[in-house]
C-alpha cells in the first residue's frame, strides 16, 4: 500500500542557509502517511472521535539532497508492516529531477485516547491493512 503527495515547500518552511528546514522533513511524512491511512478510512478526525490517537513512537531520517524554497516534492509512503497495535511505515521524499533527496521510517501506536495505553488494531482494520499490503 503506497501513497504519493506532492508538496511545494514554502517560504517559512525554509532555514537560513535557505535548505527546507529538517523538522519539516517530519511534517512531510505525516501529511503522507495520514493521506495512505485515509485511503482505508483511517481518517484522524473519526478516529480522534472514536478515542484513538496515532501517536509517532519511533522514527527515522537520512537526508542525502536540500531541497529549497519553492521546490515541489513528491512523498512516497509504503505501509510496510502491521502488528497487533503498531505499523510501521517507510518514506522517500523525491525532487522535481526524480532524485532521492530523503529516506526514513516512522513507527506509530494505535493508542486509547483517554488512557495512553495502547490497544489492539481492530480485526476489521487489521485485515484490510494485511490485505493491502500483501497486494503490492
Amino acid at each position: 500500500m503506497k501513497e504519493e503527495t506532492k508538496l511545494r515547500v514554502k517560504y517559512n518552511e525554509t532555514d537560513s542557509m535557505k535548505y527546507l528546514y529538517h523538522a519539516n522533513y517530519i511534517n512531510y511524512y505525516h501529511v503522507s502517511r495520514t493521506e495512505l491511512l485515509r485511503k482505508v478510512g483511517l481518517c484522524d478526525k473519526i478516529l480522534d472521535l472514536n478515542g484513538i490517537i496515532l501517536p509517532v513512537i519511533e522514527m527515522h531520517s537520512k537526508f542525502v539532497k536540500p531541497a529549497f524554497y519553492d521546490d515541489e516534492l513528491i512523498v512516497k509512503t509504503l505501509l510496510q508492516k502491521v502488528s497487533a497495535c503498531k505499523l510501521f511505515f517507510c518514506h522517500e521524499i523525491f525532487n522535481e529531477m526524480n532524485e532521492k533527496i530523503n529516506s526514513g521510517s516512522t513507527i506509530v501506536a494505535y493508542v486509547n485516547k483517554a488512557t495512553g495505553k495502547p490497544i489492539k488494531i481492530p480485526t476489521e482494520i487489521n485485515e484490510k491493512l494485511n490485505y493491502l499490503i500483501n497486494k503490492n
